[in-house]
């Protein structure tokens, strides 16, 4: 029985083209090969963390220098750089006004434990672009994820949090559960797991209002921890009325709306909720705020916040378990200030949603020349093509059009030819530093791949 993603293919061919771009990419890439197997020896699977080896390469591709919309592998081949770190380098590798705010950091200190200028500083910024009164830190999004969560129930005194079904936010232990069969299952590939996880968390279908509204009925939801839009299932978009309903339920029945934006902050430079008018009680920020530097932040309202101080007030003398020792240092206050007043500009995004346009225009009219049953879906600056005719609404249907086999087909076909995605699902960002040039680059060669697929 044929897939149902690969309609209007040949997979004969498609195997066929696989095997030819794998024996391709080993003959053009020695060094990279070479440095795998030294990696090998010491560390876990040959790469630094174990998800390294997911990408559709037969073996790792070793980085030497990245800069702009672009990166050169160790064996001196350049690509046009489309995943940019999955969003933490959304605004280009190395932006310059952050390399230098860093570089002039870094012989003025790295981490104290205290804060400096710029802490004072980027405090007053994120409140005047994202409309959040206060904030605090993080060194990733999860970790941010993982504060919000804690202080949503040390404020609330309920013990539950709902996520939606293929939700991402990081690896936050609370949120791997999904939606099997219309069941809250436990994510079999979390290792490790202790205890069973749909104790305390609820999921839902996402644009499910009924369903949201029976979970919150319960009265024992702290927050609602939320993208405005899936992104890490392949990208499910609101429907119209959804949030406008979503927020008015969860206000109703007493949680808290936490927005995740660590990758809808592609939406323009007040991340989606400004664009599309939400009100979250907290808001998480993650891998973009800093340039490529590691930090994040989370944002909350003021009521919130007299919350937190009075839950913090009667609570007894000791660590709360949130916050690390090296958050907020002064290298992530300097990137975070600088990307802040001199990267994410109105004008950069402005640039890169016009080349996303075009990206997205010049993916359908390669889909429908081609003739396969595709379609893609755009946030801001993020685009995809999906292996579907119409777009997903949630996260069960766009877990039933992802197909690893042949996104490992495509994305090799692209690296090959010097452009590189995302080595999951099909998302590409564009950069202040990508060009017309390199978007047509991708649609050409993405083009000439599916004629080579049908």
């Amino acid at each position: 029985m044929q897939h149902p993603t690969r309609q209007g293919l040949n997979w004969a061919k498609a195997q066929q083209l696989a095997s030819r771009e794998r024996a391709f990419f080993a003959a053009y890439h020695p060094q990279s090969l070479a440095l795998s197997r030294r990696a090998d020896q010491h560390l876990l699977y040959g790469v630094p963390l174990h998800w390294m080896i997911d990408w559709s390469t037969p073996f790792s591709l070793f980085v030497d220098f990245a800069k702009g919309a672009r990166f050169n592998d160790v064996d001196g081949h350049e690509y046009v750089d489309f995943c940019l770190g999955d969003t933490g380098a959304m605004f280009g590798h190395a932006p310059a006004p952050v390399a230098a705010a860093v570089a002039a950091q870094t012989a003025r200190g790295f981490t104290t434990m205290l804060p400096s200028e710029d802490a004072a500083i980027v405090g007053e910024l994120l409140a005047e672009r994202f409309g959040l009164p206060f904030w605090q830190f993080a060194m990733t999004a999860t970790d941010a994820n993982r504060f919000v969560i804690r202080w949503a129930r040390a404020i609330t005194g309920r013990s539950k949090i709902l996520v939606f079904n293929g939700c991402y936010h990081g690896t936050v232990d609370d949120v791997f559960v999904d939606l099997v069969a219309g069941r809250p299952v436990q994510r079999g590939s979390l290792l490790g797991q202790a205890y069973d996880l749909t104790q305390h968390t609820v999921v839902v279908e996402f644009n499910d209002l009924a369903g949201l509204e029976a979970a919150l009925q319960q009265g024992d939801v702290a927050c609602v921890l939320a993208e405005p839009a899936l992104t890490n299932i392949g990208m499910v978009l609101p429907d119209s009325d959804f949030w406008q309903t979503a927020q008015a339920l969860i206000r109703q029945y007493g949680a808290l709306l936490v927005i995740d934006e660590t990758h809808t902050i592609s939406t323009g430079p007040s991340g989606y909720s400004q664009a599309h008018g939400l009100s979250p009680d907290l808001f998480v920020l993650g891998k973009p705020i800093g340039g490529g530097i590691p930090c994040a932040v989370y944002g909350f309202t003021a009521e919130v916040a007299g919350r937190m101080r009075q839950a913090k007030h009667d609570a007894p003398p000791g660590h709360s378990g949130i916050g690390t020792t090296l958050t907020a240092n002064m290298l992530a206050m300097a990137a975070i200030r600088a990307n802040l007043e001199y990267v994410m500009t109105a004008d950069a995004y402005q640039h890169m949603f016009n080349l996303a346009e075009r990206l997205a225009a010049g993916l359908c009219n390669a889909i429908a020349s081609t003739g396969v049953p595709w379609c893609v879906t755009q946030v801001g600056a993020r685009t995809e093509f999906q292996f579907a005719p119409t777009a997903p609404r949630n996260g069960t249907e766009a877990d039933a059009i992802l197909d690893s086999e042949l996104e490992h087909v495509l994305h090799l076909y692209l690296l090959n030819r010097g452009v590189l995605i995302t080595p999951f699902h099909n998302m590409m960002l564009v950069c202040p530093d990508t060009t017309v040039a390199d978007v047509d680059r991708l649609v050409e060669h993405f083009t000439a791949c599916v004629n080579e697929l049908i």
